[in-house]
Formats: C-alpha cells, structure tokens, sequence
C-alpha cells in the first residue's frame, strides 16, 4: 500500500525560511531559550509592540485578499505560516474574535463598505470584538435567542441579554444575533449586527469563575442602538451568517492545533516521571491513549490540507470535518483530567503545570485582585468549556447523526412545530 507522502512543495519551504528568519529576527532576544520568562511588565510592552511588527510585516490576516490588505497568500502558504508562529510559541493575532471569526465573515457576507470600515482596523488591532450569540436560555438551541432588534430610522434599537461573552469588557464592538422579525419561526427572523460596545444601554457584568479569573460575562442592551447599515448578510439572514461564524469557531488549523496538545503531553510525560506517577499501569495507558489520540489528530489534519490544497473530494474528510471540534475538544477534556491526576494536589499551586488554555506560553492567568492562579487548573477548567462553545458535544453528535449517518432527525419540541 502506498504510504502519506508529508513533504511540502519546495516554494512552500522557501516560504517557510522567509518566516523563520522573520520571527527570529523580530521576537525578543531569549525567546526560544528554555525557561523563557517574561516579568509583566516585559508582557505589556511585548503586546503593545508585537501588533505593531505583525502588522508591518504583514502577517495578520495574511490569507486574506490584496485588496481588503492582506497577502493574498494560498493554501498551503498559510500553513506554513501558521506552522512556524506555532513552532515558535509567538502570537498570530492582534484579536482573536476579530482575525478569526468576524473578520472573515465580514469577507464572505459583508458589503463593501463594511470591508472598507471595519477590516482595516481588525488587521492593525485597533479594534476588538466580542460575540454575542448565547443567551441564559438559549445555548445550544441558539434558535430560540429572545434578543431583539427593532428599526428606527437609521438605527437598531437593540434589548435582550447576551451570556459566557469572552472578553466583552475589553471590546470596542459585538457582533451578535438579533431577532428583527418577531413573526417569523425561529431561525427565519434574525439578523447579524455588529453593535457598538462603548455607549449608554450597554451593561457588562463579569462572570467570576473557580479559579477567581473573570474572561466570561453577562451583556445586558437595554434600548442600545447601531447604524442600520451594520446588518451583516442581509436583514433575517443571520442564522446563515453566524453558521459561517461557527464554521470558523469550530475549525481547528489543519496541522498545527495537534501542537498545543503534543507540548502538554511531553509536560504531563515529565511530571509523571518526577514524581512517580508514571509507575501507576492505568496512567501509563491513559497517557499513551492521549498520544495516540493527538497523532489522529495529525493525520486527519495533514488529510484535510491534502483535500484542500488539490481540491479533490473525499467524502470521508468532509466526515472528519463534522466530527473534528467534538474529537479534539472531548479528548483534551480527558487529557486534563489525566493532567489532575498526575499533578495531584500541586495542581492547586501558582506555579503548576503546562500554561495552555486560552493564554500563551509567556503569560499566567490572573485572578480579579491580580493574583497569579494555577497555570494546571485555568487549563483544567478551560478544557470544560472546550465542549460547549463553538456547538456543545451534544449538538454536534445530532450534525454528525443527521448529516454523516443520514440518521432521522431527532423530533422537535410542541413549540418548534
């Protein structure tokens, strides 16, 4: 049987020298030291100039169009972009909500005037975003979101409540989910507005986790208004919209998002070691599972770019992608649990563990009175949310049932009909 051929074309390892030299160039010096440590301080100024040299190298949004500022790079060019930021721990971002999911659904469904105003300042991270699609009672049947949005004159008069926002007291826009037609059944009346976050009738209340940090919050718009031309896709078409927006939320890079999980397991593989806990068989086997485990997720990565760098069609990779956020984010939930039970108690301790999670490698997470807290128990807790946002495990079994299996479709509720 022939075997995977894992080369790259040898532009794409030119590319590849391009960018190594680049991130060896521009990252501070130590960087790629073991121990790497920065004092907060360091990290401020690291943040505030790193934009800066992304933008200026281009970086930021590289895929993205000549026109709308971006590089236009291909496929397999973005790869190895996102391979070598990887391989050097560095930051790809100036805002994650609005590099990975709003921006490029601006591209797909906005018009060109929304292109023009917003996507230029996504890029040189002079504005963040938060999302604003769940709701106390609507979570994963999103559907049923009671938010509404009335015209009047040229602007939206937004009410309602958005809940587990990330970062929403540090954003300057939300884009979110509105019901503009109350008479329509459920997904036929919403709309995708992008709502200013810096004006009267926007109320953030912070959400305090176990751990004491804060990411998540409530949002309460109460008569908050945005310009009547921030309808994204078209007025009532939001449900197609955000299925884009979760589309991108879902994804997982095709061969780097195994990295992250590889580091942990090598940092897992130390501590057991250490302290002993690799003589316990059951750890031993739930160790090698999590591995076994990452390297599918490789493989299946590598099978993904392959589809889309030659544009073939493979039914079993358009499988993997209905299946791919239910496989990585219930199987980095387990591996945190096993994480638990190697470090034990001191996994209560400040200085604990792999700092994974939503932070980078140079950062530890703070509670709300600055403290630092458990680098192994934010990641724990991180990997529990893991399986509900983007579409909860739940949900995503009934897409892989109905759209992969062809199985019926579960029944709806009375009120759905």
């Amino acid at each position: 049987m022939r075997g995977m051929d894992l080369t790259y074309p040898p532009d794409a390892e030119e590319f590849r020298a391009e960018i190594r030299a680049w991130l060896e160039e521009n990252l501070p010096e130590g960087w790629f030291d073991e121990g790497f440590e920065m004092t907060p301080d360091e990290k401020a100024a690291f943040v505030e100039s790193w934009t800066k040299k992304l933008y200026e190298g281009g970086w930021i949004c590289a895929t993205w169009p000549k026109e709308y500022g971006g590089k236009g790079l291909t496929t397999m060019q973005g790869v190895v972009l996102a391979e070598e930021f990887a391989r050097a721990k560095a930051p790809m971002r100036a805002d994650f909500f609005g590099d990975t999911l709003v921006g490029p659904t601006i591209l797909q469904w906005g018009t060109e005037e929304q292109k023009k105003e917003f996507l230029p300042k996504i890029m040189r991270g002079q504005m963040r975003w938060c999302q604003g699609f769940s709701e106390p009672d609507s979570g994963s049947d999103l559907a049923s979101l009671k938010t509404t949005a009335v015209l009047d004159g040229d602007e939206w008069v937004i009410n309602g409540q958005k809940v587990w926002t990330t970062q929403a007291q540090f954003a300057d826009y939300c884009f979110l989910l509105a019901r503009t037609d109350p008479t329509a059944k459920k997904q036929a009346g919403i709309s995708y507005l992008l709502v200013p976050m810096n004006q009267p009738g926007v109320e953030i209340r912070p959400i305090i986790q176990p751990d004491g940090t804060a990411e998540f919050n409530e949002v309460f718009f109460s008569n908050a208004r945005c310009p009547k031309d921030n309808v994204v896709g078209g007025v009532n078409n939001g449900w197609a919209v955000a299925n884009t927006t979760l589309g991108f939320e879902r994804g997982q890079s095709a061969t780097t998002g195994y990295r992250r999980f590889q580091e942990e397991f090598n940092l897992m593989v130390e501590a057991a070691q250490a302290n002993g806990a690799i003589e316990d068989a059951v750890i031993r086997q739930r160790l090698m599972t999590y591995y076994t485990k990452i390297q599918i997720t490789r493989i299946n990565g590598l099978r993904s770019l392959t589809v889309a760098v030659t544009g073939k069609k493979d039914p079993s990779v358009s499988a993997l992608g209905a299946t791919n956020k239910m496989w990585w984010s219930e199987m980095h939930k387990e591996a945190m649990e096993l994480a638990l039970d190697i470090y034990g108690a001191s996994a209560m301790l400040a200085d604990c563990g792999p700092p994974s999670g939503s932070w980078p490698a140079t950062t530890r997470p703070l509670d709300r009175e600055g403290y630092v807290v458990s680098p192994m128990l934010s990641a724990f807790f991180f990997s529990r949310s893991e399986t509900i946002w983007g579409g909860s495990s739940q949900i995503q079994r009934n897409i892989v049932g109905e759209k992969v299996l062809g199985l019926p479709r579960e029944p709806k509720a009375p009120s759905e009909k």
